[in-house]
């Protein structure tokens, strides 16, 4: 009796200390994610005068702070954050001696291991190229409608304060749902380009992907031929514009937005030239195959490995590419992925979380009609029938759109058009972003200070001036 009455005020006295220590404040950590990305979360807990515990998350490399959650709750040395928003949820065990959390974060059926310690500040990325307020141009929110799908684009554009009927360009994002800032890791490069041709004399409309951020619409239902009538009707918002020369309305699209700049432009002859950033040349499943083979391989994975994954590809991207008929090719799929995880080991299973939720996230992501559509394009019959005058850059290092398939694709298809007025070129040292990159990996984006190359900027400038003269 007088052991079981000691272990009680043993236990009593124990959780009394833990209950007199606040954990308000910020609690940070890294998530691992793919291809060796390590993404920073933070939550800030605040505590009631009911001892309620609340919280909102960071996530200062994608430049997101402040998002709500639902709940907070703790109960001795358990704590779970919902997080509905991002569809997600963190789980752990505190360590109060230590001020460090252990546990999992868990978000569209996948599971990671995130461990969290108590900081005093949280360090944001350095991005020195981002333009700050108050701009030396106008900046102006703008509004303007996709008739045909019913669409209403939100935007910025931007052009000199001195002056008139100057040049412009349509900024055009790529995959993915993207606002006008094509933010990404901390990162907005599509600000910064604006910025830069702006005080360089030229006007910049970037814009919200339809569904997204202030744009109407539904992104996820959405294809790349629906894209580039958002673009189309930004190309008609700025013919109705004073300040622009409506013979010198250009576009700029990045990766996909570089395939659906000529989509654009074959449809109308208001557009006098075309910016490739990392355009595709090559059908998209090409593009797929090698992203896949680049990745592994920087990543290290063994040979073998790389074949095995490359087969599975090869294999899922035929499916789909050749099903008419969803339901089946849902059903086909399934039955495929169940087989492979029959087959995985237990450490492989545990890394996918729910099974049931991370295979209706991929089967859903994979029949998607964007999807469904990139699998099909081939990009040269379009470039065939590209007339206006075109520049296609691409990085060195790029991982995502490899330079030496592309850019030969893109001239050859140009070329067999009987377009004359293009330049192709490989810029050194480059990424994906258009970043000085020592490897090219994804991994390496957030880390990188510069968000794009004034090398790239450069080219830009001075190719669009000479065309625009």
């Amino acid at each position: 009796m007088k052991s079981r009455l000691l272990f009680a005020l043993v236990f009593i006295i124990s959780t009394l200390s833990i209950a007199q220590q606040d954990l308000s404040g910020i609690w940070a950590g890294k998530l691992d994610l793919l291809n060796s990305v390590k993404l920073t979360v933070a939550f800030n807990l605040t505590k009631d005068d009911a001892g309620n515990y609340k919280a909102t998350l960071d996530s200062p490399d994608q430049g997101t702070m402040g998002i709500p959650t639902e709940s907070t709750m703790i109960n001795g040395d358990s704590i779970l954050i919902k997080i509905p928003v991002v569809q997600g949820f963190y789980s752990g065990k505190i360590f109060y001696d230590e001020m460090k959390i252990n546990g999992k974060w868990s978000q569209g059926g996948m599971s990671l291991n995130l461990t969290l310690k108590k900081v005093e500040k949280l360090e944001g990325r350095n991005r020195p190229q981002e333009p700050k307020e108050p701009f030396p141009y106008n900046s102006e929110e703008v509004l303007f409608e996709n008739e045909v799908d019913g669409v209403v684009l939100a935007g910025t554009l931007t052009f000199p304060k001195e002056g008139n009927n100057f040049p412009a360009v349509v900024m055009i994002s790529g995959s993915g749902g993207q606002d006008r800032n094509e933010e990404l890791l901390g990162h907005k490069p599509f600000l910064v380009i604006s910025d830069y041709l702006t005080q360089n004399g030229i006007a910049v409309l970037r814009f919200d992907d339809r569904g997204i951020a202030q744009s109407t619409g539904n992104h996820e239902t959405a294809t790349s031929e629906d894209f580039a009538k958002d673009v189309l009707a930004a190309v008609n918002f700025l013919k109705t514009r004073k300040e622009i020369d409506k013979t010198k309305i250009g576009l700029i699209g990045h990766s996909e937005g570089g395939m659906i700049a000529p989509l654009v432009a074959v449809q109308t002859s208001d557009v006098a030239f075309i910016v490739m950033m990392a355009g595709l040349g090559i059908p998209g499943d090409s593009i797929l195959y090698l992203q896949g083979e680049l990745f592994q391989r920087a990543e290290g994975m063994p040979e073998e490995e790389i074949m095995k994954s490359l087969k599975m590809q090869r294999e899922l991207f035929s499916i789909i590419k050749n099903s008419n008929n969803d339901e089946g090719l849902d059903n086909e799929l399934k039955e495929i992925f169940n087989k492979e995880y029959a087959a995985m080991t237990e450490e492989e299973k545990n890394k996918l979380g729910d099974p049931e939720v991370y295979l209706n996230m991929q089967v859903k992501t994979l029949t998607s009609p964007w999807f469904k559509y990139l699998l099909r394009f081939d990009p040269a019959p379009v470039l065939e029938k590209v007339k206006c005058p075109v520049i296609a850059i691409n990085g060195e290092k790029d991982l995502q759109v490899p330079p030496k398939e592309n850019l030969s694709a893109i001239e050859t298809a140009l070329k067999k058009g009987g377009n004359s007025n293009f330049e192709i070129i490989e810029l050194k040292g480059l990424n994906h972003l258009f970043q000085k990159s020592e490897t090219g990996k994804i991994s390496e984006y957030g880390q990188i200070e510069v968000t794009i190359s004034p090398l790239a900027l450069q080219t830009m400038l001075d190719w669009i001036k000479k065309i625009t003269k």
